[in-house]
């Protein structure tokens, strides 16, 4: 569909990448990875055709449209979200006005004569494209993915240029996907969308017809769309099967190889040196020796290419609050008519690390700050417990940054005992490289000044972080910094983000802000799924089920009883009566086990509501997935036996 050969590019002096051969076939599915600055958005926009080649050849198959959303500075107005939308089908409504213009016409000539049937053939011919298009369902397409996308039936009516930059960025975006090209390249597409958002975006494009390459610092979202890695690393491009997760276990392999392979190459050509040095100067052996330098001109020396240094950063602990950190009664916040939260009661405990979860406008931001003090409570109380000091992150945290200071002394008088190795490496972690650290704060970028007050908040943190979407802005590197760091920490956490990833891996509760309300869930972001999909009430059901039919059926009818199993008796399976015991016995084993996983996890999600430490929350959460799974096995077993023992009676 889309092939590169020998392709190769370069931004000013600096090589991105060389001799890439590329075949992109008509339902590859690839996410694209790198470190910054390695050239993943410059790829996507050479095969885009925004951008050209300055080695190689890039060749497209006739007929292939791609679509290309950029990471940010796309802007639409002059029409209404919808109007923008149905753009994309401009051809097919021109032809539908087309349509209805030679169904007036034939209505005005003569049926049998030619003009009559030229018109016909046209229509027809139009109106079996327009079909063939899916020309009748535009409109219901067009709210589907708006819908999808988040926006409320009444926004479909604003003009574009009410909404801001995020917003505007899922209207591109569904335009783009209302098109369908053949090959979908998206630049960061879940940079501006919420959680749920994110789901649905996931399904679309699993089940998406054609190809498409994408790039994303959100892992959970490449593993569960792609099916192909290509990756740029020093100045290659390397492509590897499978999701991210198995790109990750299949480099580590193969770099563990090539440094084999460097080792052996090295302890062979030590070898040959040592002949060389040895012999060089002895006629008897200079054929040998001239020989092994043939050898060694021939040997294609194994390089290891630089790698980027996993950053261990030890950041100082706050002092300890008391166990109650905050608390909330009755508490309602609104804005002019509208209520967004209502009669909110909940406890945070010391070591809670709580992700806010929502759609977008439901009001996890307006609860972040007013547990910051940023904003006051319409009605009802917000307490904070002993010795908790709050300390908030805010999505435009950089505002309260000094613009005269340079990064690197800022940092280092905010904390004048650490050493400039490692204020350099945690700079770095943040994307922070080189004379970067050197640059005034005023003239860094909106996102790298997020960035920059992050990584300061993180120096010396207070015992009570509230951070509002900390992840935006960061790569996969510093969100594993920032995800180790918050994970050492040893005061509590609450937390909105929009990366699966990272609240999967730092949530030991959930709490979801719905219909003004906030509605407490134990664990990670998996299991507040597991219990809204309805995974509690269907293993509960199912146990209850089984169990019932399990139960000895007694008839009213003591002679209609007697005639079924008289009637039956030839149909029974006959078991030999040593197995026939071991079953009964196994069966009644079973039936204890169950019971005990039952109320094992029952303990667990006790113990998950009354927080100790995020150590124990983690150790009982792997507990309770543990023991449901040994429940489900001992149920099906245990449904096996009794329908073999039933059937045998």
């Amino acid at each position: 569909m889309i092939q590169l050969s020998g392709a190769g590019k370069r931004f000013g002096h600096k090589l991105l990448f060389e001799d890439l051969n590329w075949l992109i076939t008509p339902q590859d599915r690839v996410g694209l990875v790198g470190a910054n600055g390695t050239g993943k958005s410059t790829l996507m926009k050479i095969l885009s055709g925004l951008e050209t080649l300055d080695y190689g050849s890039l060749s497209i198959t006739r007929g292939v449209t791609a679509g290309y959303l950029p990471q940010d500075g796309l802007s639409l107005a002059g029409r209404t979200v919808f109007a923008e939308c149905m753009t994309v089908f401009d051809d097919l409504r021109s032809m539908e006005q087309e349509m209805e213009s030679l169904t007036h016409r034939m209505g005005e000539v003569d049926p049998s004569g030619q003009e009559y049937a030229d018109i016909a053939d046209r229509f027809h011919h139009l109106e079996n494209e327009f079909r063939t298009r899916d020309g009748y369902a535009i409109e219901a397409q067009v709210g589907a993915v708006l819908t999808g996308l988040g926006f409320r039936k009444d926004d479909w009516s604003r003009r574009t240029e009410e909404f801001s930059g995020g917003w505007q960025m899922r209207i591109s975006l569904a335009k783009l996907l209302l098109q369908r090209p053949n090959l979908l390249l998206l630049d960061e597409p879940t940079n501006h969308l919420d959680l749920e958002t994110r789901n649905w975006l996931e399904d679309y494009l699993n089940n998406y017809p054609y190809a498409f390459v994408l790039i994303s610092h959100d892992r959970y979202f490449l593993d569960v769309t792609v099916k192909k890695i290509v990756e740029i690393w020093n100045k290659k491009v390397f492509f590897y099967p499978g999701n991210y997760d198995k790109y990750l276990a299949q480099k580590q392999q193969r770099q563990e190889q090539l440094e084999n392979a460097y080792k052996t190459q090295r302890e062979r050509i030590d070898q040959i040196e040592a002949f060389i040095n040895r012999f060089r100067y002895q006629a008897t052996k200079a054929k040998q020796v001239q020989s092994r330098i043939k050898e060694l001109e021939k040997i294609e020396r194994i390089e290891i290419p630089e790698q980027e240094k996993t950053i261990h950063f030890k950041f100082a602990q706050p002092k300890p609050s008391g166990r109650i950190v905050a608390e909330v009664k009755s508490l309602s916040k609104n804005y002019g008519e509208k209520q967004v939260l209502r009669n909110v009661d909940f406890m945070i405990e010391r070591g809670d690390r709580i992700a806010l979860v929502g759609v977008n406008g439901a009001g996890k931001s307006t609860l972040i700050k007013l547990q910051a003090g940023e904003e006051k409570a319409t009605s009802g109380e917000y307490r904070l417990g002993h010795n908790a000091e709050p300390d908030y992150f805010a999505q435009d945290q950089y505002k309260e940054l000094n613009p005269d200071s340079r990064v690197l002394d800022d940092l280092e008088r905010l904390a004048p005992n650490a050493t400039q190795t490692e204020l350099r490496s945690l700079l770095g972690c943040f994307l922070f490289s080189g004379d970067d650290a050197y640059k005034r704060i005023g003239v860094l970028s909106g996102g790298e000044r997020n960035r920059y007050a992050l990584a300061r908040m993180l120096m010396q943190p207070s015992n009570f972080l509230l951070l509002d979407e900390p992840t935006n802005h960061l790569d996969m590197r510093a969100k594993d910094v920032l995800l180790q760091a918050l994970q050492d920490y040893s005061g509590t956490v609450v937390f909105v983000s929009h990366d699966r990833y990272f609240i999967d891996k730092l949530a030991t509760r959930i709490f979801e802000i719905a219909d003004g309300n906030v509605n407490v869930y134990p664990g990670n972001y998996e299991d507040y799924l597991w219990r809204k999909q309805g995974g509690q009430a269907a293993l509960d059901a199912t146990l209850k089920q089984q169990l019932t039919e399990a139960a000895p059926k007694n008839g009213n009818d003591g002679s209609t009883t007697a005639q079924a199993k008289s009637s039956s008796s030839e149909s029974k399976k006959r078991i030999n009566p040593i197995k026939l015991k071991q079953m009964q016995e196994r069966c009644q084993t079973l039936e204890q086990e169950i019971e005990r996983r039952e109320q094992s996890i029952a303990e667990c999600e006790t113990a998950l509501a009354n927080f100790v430490s995020a150590e124990e929350t983690m150790r009982l959460t792997e507990e309770l997935a543990k023991h449901r799974k040994e429940l489900e096995s001992k149920v099906a077993e245990w449904s096996e036996l009794s329908e073999t023992l039933e059937a045998s009676v």
